[in-house]
């Protein structure tokens, strides 16, 4: 998470922007990140020479070698006139990453084309260069600005509360994709995906856990057709491009699709699904696909996705999902059959009830992850219920950084299921029979199933409490006459 001190100075660039003309938060977001994916470019640049020079293989560059080239670096532009900066940038540089990776076959090409640079004057470009320069120098060398840097900005969005788009924290990214385990021969797809932050973070365990034995067909998977992406809106799908292909993910299958209307037809294409839909609003009624409505007839987001979920991953593939509170309980005909069909027709495995601050400061909503297997031939035998209490954060607007954390001991219990066997449902996990939540009518609440156990308190007996209220009477009577004897003296 950021410090106030790196807050502070994203708000002193956010001021500069918003004093030279800058007004529209979503183009201030927009115009910072390609400043930060070419300073980006640079670095990864420069990591690449740093490799060669120890005497690695040669490795292709991205900037042209020529002097015209090489001016367009970073480094080498940063410390000039505001007026020769603002020159190389908006005329060499910009429209130099807008063809960045050739033709428009890419993701990153195709969603670029229409990308416009708006920084008005040179003196607030030297302004935005000189605060990015200064975060990433001195505060934040080592954080995922990808993440954490877009999610504080992205807060600042007024629209994100009215369109369901709350940004999900890293840390619950990166447990949900550790839920899952994905594997390099995945296939992956997050089909609202907003800045591609599970797409990351299931690239980076990947790399952390297969790297040094990936094959190179594996690695031209990762580079490619391992990573999905659907959004509708195209400043996200732009952010995504960059995200991706700083990660080494050049050509990820980034599309402009409303996925649960008739223009996507995508089916059992996908092992692994990690997202975090839209919670708010609803969808035009005309627009929505057929065979999503067959499992929940509804306009709302939350349950048509989760319908979507089942439909693209491939028999055998899993998801691991985030849903508001009340799609777990919600008592219309369509929540309790989109629940039956989890329950009934695949296997749900686990539901991990988060507390309702994990997406402060952008909105208070209670949340669970659903983690469940398509299988079109049921499978549910018992469900793993999990309430986690603390995620290693504050629940308040602050989020700061806290010693409680449950995510070590979730990802623990949920690789060991046999283990949680005998747990009882007056503790923090335990396991639900199906038959109990078919007896429920497939409420997926936790609190549906969790026994509180109540301490008893033995009391004294009337009589005895009577006469030690006598006594205390007694004594204040006491106390009071020779208060009344102080003050008569």
């Amino acid at each position: 998470m950021l410090t106030g001190e790196v807050r502070n100075k994203v708000d002193k660039i956010w001021s500069d922007m918003w004093a030279g003309g800058i007004t529209n938060p979503l183009t201030v977001i927009e115009q910072l990140t390609y400043l930060m994916f070419i300073r980006s470019l640079d670095e990864k640049e420069e990591a690449n020479e740093n490799f060669e020079s120890l005497g690695g293989a040669a490795i292709q560059k991205i900037f042209p070698q020529d002097e015209e080239g090489q001016a367009m670096r970073w480094n080498k532009f940063k410390t000039k006139d505001p007026r020769i900066i603002y020159d190389i940038v908006s005329t060499r540089v910009f429209p130099f990453i807008k063809t960045l990776n050739g033709a428009n076959t890419t993701a990153f090409s195709r969603y670029m084309q229409d990308a416009m640079f708006l920084v008005p004057t040179p003196q607030i470009l030297q302004k935005m260069i000189t605060g990015l320069d200064e975060l990433y120098e001195h505060d934040i060398k080592d954080l995922d600005m990808q993440g954490d840097l877009y999610e504080y900005m992205l807060g600042k969005l007024a629209t994100a509360g009215q369109n369901g788009q709350f940004r999900t924290p890293k840390h619950i990214r990166d447990m949900m994709v550790r839920l899952l385990a994905p594997t390099p021969d995945d296939k992956i797809c997050d089909p609202a995906c907003g800045t591609a932050g599970f797409l990351v973070s299931s690239a980076e365990y990947i790399r952390e856990k297969y790297e040094s034995e990936m094959t190179s067909e594996q690695w031209e998977h990762f580079a490619g057709e391992m990573f999905a992406g659907f959004d509708t809106d195209r400043t996200m799908l732009r952010l995504s491009a960059m995200n991706l292909m700083l990660h080494s993910i050049n050509q990820p299958h980034i599309d402009y699709v409303d996925s649960v209307s008739k223009q996507n037809n995508t089916a059992s294409a996908y092992d692994i699904v990690l997202a975090n839909p839209p919670f708010t609003g609803t969808v035009d009624a005309e627009s929505i696909h057929d065979n999503l409505k067959t499992v929940t007839d509804t306009k709302k987001t939350e349950l048509l996705f989760v319908a979507l979920f089942l439909r693209i991953l491939r028999k055998g593939g899993r998801c691991a999902c985030i849903v508001p509170d009340g799609v777990l309980f919600g008592s219309t005909k369509a929540h309790k059959s989109l629940r039956k069909e989890l329950v009934e027709n695949h296997q749900l495995q686990a539901v991990i009830s988060m507390p309702s601050g994990v997406f402060k400061p952008y909105a208070g909503v209670s949340t669970a992850v659903l983690i469940f297997t398509k299988t079109d031939a049921g499978g549910t035998d018992k469900v793993w219920f999990y309430d986690m209490k603390a995620d290693g954060y504050s629940l308040d607007d602050k989020r700061s950084p806290v010693a409680s954390n449950d995510i070590p001991d979730i990802l623990a219990r949920f690789h060991n299921l046999e283990g949680e066997a005998d747990r009882q449902p007056t503790e923090q996990s335990f396991l639900v029979d199906k038959s109990a939540i078919e007896a429920n009518d497939y409420d997926l609440s936790i609190n549906r199933y969790k026994e509180v156990v109540y301490e008893k308190v033995e009391y004294d007996a009337p009589a005895v409490i009577m006469d030690r209220l006598d006594q205390l009477n007694l004594d204040i009577a006491a106390k009071m006459a020779e208060l009344r004897g102080v003050i008569g003296e």
